[in-house]
């Protein structure tokens, strides 16, 4: 193994670890700013994986619609619904022991799996050969606007319900200040 490919190698796993920390930030934080501001760290961090395998542009998506659009889509929502940390439940012990048992059987599972060597490569029309002709822009828009339609425009739809789930409970909320106020 040359220098580079350790250097590599070591800023891989220091994103992965960023990222990871970052996710568990966002289950784990009581307030949900904080939790949203987790979530940028594990964007950022996709982001520098993704630099790091030569996708440049799934980098700068990621950052433009995750980091972007969609994180400032959250943070909206919060500010308007303003959510008291002390109104949200209080976690019991049942609970923790719970999240940590599943949590526990998730890392087993899959340090069972990568050790038994049971990942199948890549196979199909989109192997690592083919893969090496093309420019990553290329295929992506060739994916999304033939196989992956459907659940492309499925995510669409999802996320214009959001915005407007998010808009009518903007209104509800602002409607009951109303009336309390007189």
């Amino acid at each position: 193994m040359d220098l580079g490919s350790l250097t590599e190698s070591i800023v891989f796993y220091l994103f992965a670890a960023i990222a990871v920390l970052g996710a568990l930030g966002v289950v784990m934080a009581r307030s949900p700013v904080r939790s949203a501001l987790s979530l940028a760290s594990v964007f950022i961090s996709l982001a520098a994986m993704y630099v790091l395998l030569n996708a440049g542009f799934l980098a700068v998506a990621q950052i433009m619609i995750y980091a972007g659009a969609v994180l400032i889509l959250f943070l909206f929502v919060i500010m308007v619904l303003n959510p008291r940390v002390d109104v949200l439940g209080a976690r019991t012990g049942t609970q923790t022991l719970i999240a940590i048992a599943f949590t526990v059987a998730l890392a087993v599972l899959i340090i069972a799996t990568v050790s038994s060597g049971q990942i199948a490569p890549a196979t199909g029309k989109f192997t690592p050969e083919v893969l090496a002709d093309f420019q990553h822009v290329e295929i992506i828009g060739a994916l999304l606007f033939s196989e992956f339609l459907l659940p492309f425009e499925i995510a669409s739809m999802l996320l214009l319900v959001a915005i407007v789930g998010a808009m009518t409970l903007a209104r509800r909320e602002k409607g009951a200040h109303k009336n309390i106020e007189g």
